[in-house]
């Protein structure tokens, strides 16, 4: 389906589909050419959808070898459409997979720095609501960053979301009494504070996955609390 609106692939080689480097055209080391069929299909997918997908698709199935030391994978096998070895080189896509980790860093951005990792709402339309309301702040934060990032000359990624956010609410006041004249003026300084706020270099960084902050040694709260009040009342 992405092929068919022109944009290109580059994704990690499903388990399922194993890779075989003596097949297909050669490419280059541990990268060659294969052609996919298209499999039965899935109870998710209509009819209509399906037949409308080509029978076969050109992709290119490729090794990328990790040496950086701490890094848990020591190999990833990636296929992608982007077939031309020449224009498309294999460090290349390797370096355009590993950006792949961006979208962790986001989702943790989403749970920890706009605290969404704990829903509050009672309904399936109330949690929905709360989410799309989470959404909209951190597009919106995400493209005061870009504008920042631009008008000073740095890289979107090399500014802090955090201390975006802390500027934007320090501002937020001030902004709301201004008037239009000042407006500009204070827009001015709010982007040139978040350009400022530099997050530190640190390639090839690693880290235990383990939690240093350990549980208080209390039980879970099972059912509500209201409930659970009134059993300590009756208990006492």
């Amino acid at each position: 389906m992405w092929s068919g609106r022109g944009i290109a692939i580059v994704m990690r080689l499903p388990q399922r589909r194993p890779a075989d480097f003596q097949r297909g055209p050669r490419l280059g080391c541990e990268d060659h050419g294969v052609s996919w069929a298209k499999p039965k299909r899935p109870a998710w997918l209509d009819e209509a959808t399906y037949s409308a997908l080509p029978g076969t698709i050109e992709m290119r199935e490729l090794r990328v070898r990790v040496p950086q030391r701490g890094f848990r994978t020591r190999g990833v096998l990636v296929a992608t459409t982007l077939r031309d070895a020449a224009v498309f080189t294999k460090e290349e896509l390797a370096g355009l997979y590993r950006a792949r980790w961006y979208a962790e860093l986001d989702l943790r951005s989403l749970k920890q720095t706009m605290q969404m990792d704990v829903l509050r709402c009672k309904t399936p339309a109330m949690v929905r609501k709360e989410i799309w309301g989470h959404l909209l702040v951190y597009n919106l934060l995400r493209a005061t960053m870009a504008q920042a990032a631009l008008r000073h000359g740095v890289g979107p990624r090399q500014v802090s979301l955090q201390g975006t956010r802390q500027t934007v609410a320090a501002f937020h006041s001030l902004l709301a009494q201004a008037t239009a004249t000042e407006q500009e003026s204070i827009v001015s300084i709010v982007l040139w504070a978040i350009a400022h706020h530099r997050v530190g270099t640190r390639p090839d960084r690693y880290e235990p996955r383990a939690c240093k902050r350990r549980p208080k040694p209390y039980p879970l709260l099972r059912v509500p609390r209201q409930q659970a009040r009134a059993r300590l009342a009756t208990a006492a």
